[in-house]
C-alpha cells in the first residue's frame, strides 16, 4: 500500500454551498409543476381525455430517458475537453424560461387534439433543456468534495432549497393559475412566471462550476493508486476484482452508441449504483403518483381546485425542518439506514390516507405532513449517497464518467416521475375518469373518486414497501468511503 499522503479534500465554502443549493429551486420547480398540474392542464382544461394525456406525458419523458445518457457524455467530454461542465448548464437554463411557457400557452379554443400535440412538443422541447442543465448538475457533487460528511452536508442544504422550490411552485403555482380569473390566461401567466424563476435558479448555479474541476475526480482525493483501491472496495463489498472499462464505454469523445454503451456499462459494473437506482426510481414513481393526483385529490375528494395549496404546504412546512435532521440522523446511524426509516415513515403515512375513502376530510393534512417529515430523508439521503457511488466506481475503474452516471441517475429519476403520471392517468381512464374543458361543470363517478384516492395512499404506500427491498442490496457505509483516505 502507498505511504504517500492524500491530498486534501476541497473546504466547501459557504457560497459554494449556496449556489449549488439554488439551483434546486430551478430543478425543484420543473419537478414539482409539470407533475402537479400538467395532466389536470390537459384533461380538465384542454378536455384532454385522461388516457391521451398520459401518452402525451410519457412520451415526453421517454424522449428525456433517452437523451439523459447522451447528455451525460456530452457533459464528461466538456469536462476532459474544456475543463467545465458549465456551457450545457447554461444552454439548458437560459432555454427553459421560454420553453416551458409555451408548453401552457394553447390558444383558447383550440381543438382538443391540437392542443394536445402543442403541449407534447413543448414540453419535449422543455424537458430537453431540463436535462441539459440537470446532468451535470447532479454529477457536480462528487468533484466538488471527496468528504463522506461534506456531501451529506452539500446535498442536505440543496434538499432544503429543493423543498422550499417544491413549496414555491406547488403552492404557488396554482395561486398563479388564479390571478387572472380566467383559466386560459391564467396558466400562462404561471407558466411566464414560473419559467423565469427555474430559469434564474439554474443561471446561479452555474456559477459554482469551475475550471479547475477538471484536474479534480471522485478519486482526486485517494491516498492509494487506483488499483490499491479498487481491491481495497471491492473486498469490501463483495463484488469482482478491478477490471479497467474498455475504450468502448469511454464517453468522452464517442458517439452516440458509444454514449449508451458507457451509460449501460455503468448499470453493469456497479451493483451499488444498481441499488440505489432501482430503489430511487421505485420512489419517484410513487411521489410522481401523488404528486399527479394532488391536484384531482384538492378538488373531488376535498371538493376545492384551492386545497391543492394547502396540501403542499401540510407537505412542504414539516419537511423543511426535516431535511437538517435527516442529515444528523445520517452522520449518526449512516446514510443507508436513515434512507430506510425516512422510506418506512412515507410508506406508513401514505397508507393512511386511503382513509378519506370513507370519510375525507381536513385530517388529510396530518397524514401529508407526516409523509412531508418523510420525504425530505427520501430526497436528501440518496442524493448524497450517490456522490459515494460515483467515487467507489471512479476508485475500481478510474474517474473521468461521473456525467454518464448523472445522466442514468435523471433517466431513472425521469422514468420514475413520468410512469406516475402515467399510472394516474391509466386510473383514471379505467375508473370512468370524465374530461372537460375549462369553466364547464361535470359530476365523476364514485368509481372515479375511488381510483383517485387509492392512487394517492395504497399504490404509492407499496412501491415505496417494494423500494426497501431493492435498498437491502446497496452493500456501501461510510467505512467504504472513507477507507480510501486511511
Amino acid at each position: 500500500m502507498s505511504d504517500a499522503a492524500p491530498p486534501a479534500s476541497p473546504v466547501l465554502t459557504r457560497g459554494t454551498i449556496a449556489r449549488y443549493a439554488i439551483g434546486s429551486i430551478g430543478t425543484g420547480g420543473f419537478a414539482t409543476l409539470p407533475g402537479l398540474v400538467l395532466t389536470y392542464y390537459l384533461t380538465d382544461s384542454l378536455g384532454v381525455t385522461a388516457l391521451l394525456a398520459g401518452v402525451i406525458v410519457t412520451v415526453a419523458k421517454v424522449w428525456d430517458v433517452l437523451i439523459d445518457p447522451v447528455v451525460g457524455a456530452w457533459s464528461d467530454r466538456d469536462l476532459a475537453r474544456h475543463g467545465s461542465r458549465r456551457r450545457l448548464m447554461l444552454l439548458g437554463a437560459v432555454a427553459i424560461p421560454v420553453l416551458f411557457a409555451l408548453t401552457f400557452a394553447v390558444p383558447p379554443g383550440m381543438p382538443a387534439a391540437v392542443g394536445a400535440v402543442w403541449v407534447l412538443i413543448a414540453f419535449v422541447a422543455t424537458a430537453t433543456a431540463f436535462s441539459l442543465f440537470q446532468v451535470p448538475y447532479i454529477a457536480l457533487p462528487a468533484e466538488l468534495t471527496d468528504g463522506y460528511d461534506a456531501r451529506t452536508r452539500l446535498l442536505t442544504w440543496r434538499v432544503v432549497v429543493l423543498t422550499i422550490a417544491i413549496l414555491l411552485f406547488g403552492a404557488g403555482g396554482p395561486v398563479l393559475r388564479r390571478v387572472t380569473g380566467d383559466p386560459t390566461s391564467g396558466y400562462l401567466v404561471m407558466g411566464i412566471v414560473a419559467g423565469v424563476v427555474i430559469g434564474a435558479g439554474m443561471l446561479v448555479a452555474t456559477t459554482v462550476v469551475s475550471r479547475s474541476a477538471r484536474s479534480r475526480s471522485a478519486m482526486a482525493a485517494a491516498g492509494t493508486s487506483a488499483a490499491e483501491a479498487a481491491e481495497l472496495l471491492a473486498v469490501s463489498v463483495g463484488e469482482e476484482p478491478h477490471r479497467p472499462v474498455g475504450a468502448d464505454a469511454s464517453t468522452p469523445g464517442g458517439g452516440v452508441r458509444d454514449n449508451f454503451r458507457a451509460a449501460a456499462e455503468t448499470l453493469r459494473r456497479s451493483r451499488p449504483f444498481r441499488a440505489l437506482l432501482a430503489t430511487f426510481v421505485l420512489q419517484a414513481l410513487a411521489t410522481g403518483l401523488m404528486l399527479a393526483g394532488a391536484q384531482y385529490l384538492a378538488t373531488w375528494v376535498l371538493r376545492s381546485e384551492d386545497a391543492v395549496t394547502l396540501l403542499f404546504v401540510a407537505l412542504i412546512a414539516p419537511a423543511l425542518l426535516a431535511a437538517p435532521a435527516w442529515g444528523v440522523a445520517a452522520r449518526r446511524i449512516g446514510k443507508e439506514r436513515a434512507f430506510a426509516c425516512a422510506s418506512a415513515v412515507f410508506a406508513i403515512a401514505a397508507l393512511s390516507t386511503a382513509g378519506a375513502l370513507w370519510a375525507p376530510g381536513e385530517w388529510l393534512y396530518a397524514s401529508v405532513a407526516v409523509a412531508g417529515i418523510a420525504y425530505a430523508g427520501m430526497q436528501s439521503l440518496p442524493m448524497a449517497m450517490l456522490p459515494d457511488v460515483i467515487a467507489h466506481d471512479a476508485a475500481r475503474h478510474g474517474p473521468g464518467r461521473a456525467g454518464a452516471f448523472g445522466g442514468v441517475w435523471t433517466a431513472g429519476e425521469t422514468t420514475g416521475f413520468a410512469l406516475g403520471a402515467t399510472a394516474l392517468a391509466v386510473v383514471l381512464a379505467s375508473t370512468g375518469y370524465l374530461e372537460r374543458t375549462a369553466g364547464v361543470e361535470v359530476t365523476q363517478p364514485a368509481s372515479a373518486v375511488a381510483g383517485i384516492v387509492l392512487s394517492f395512499s395504497v399504490a404509492p404506500a407499496a412501491l415505496v414497501i417494494a423500494s426497501l427491498l431493492t435498498l437491502g442490496r446497496y452493500g456501501l457505509r461510510r467505512g467504504d468511503i472513507e477507507g480510501r483516505h486511511s
